[in-house]
């Protein structure tokens, strides 16, 4: 399944917390442009390194299809990042 919804939360040096709710489908509708000239872009690059490019795109797939559930912890003296991906 595809991920629907970022969530990131982070705790500023001063205290203060803030949560960001990202909707997936919205950003990538938005972005769609940029994202079309970037799988151009990997696709050119594969061939230029000889490898393959159905190959890359199904890997890349893979891991987009993986990422719900996936949490992400980043903590560096006070403060602190939380991404999870639903």
């Amino acid at each position: 399944m595809i991920p629907q919804l970022v969530t990131v939360r982070y705790r500023r040096s001063s205290g203060r917390r803030r949560r960001l709710y990202v909707p997936v489908v919205p950003v990538l509708l938005v972005l769609s442009p940029l994202l079309l000239l970037a799988v151009l872009g990997g696709v050119i690059a594969c061939l230029a390194t000889r490898v393959s490019p159905v190959g890359a795109l199904r890997g890349a797939g893979r891991l987009l299809w993986a990422l719900p559930g996936t949490r992400f912890e980043f903590e560096e003296g006070r403060t602190a990042l939380l991404i999870s991906v639903r």
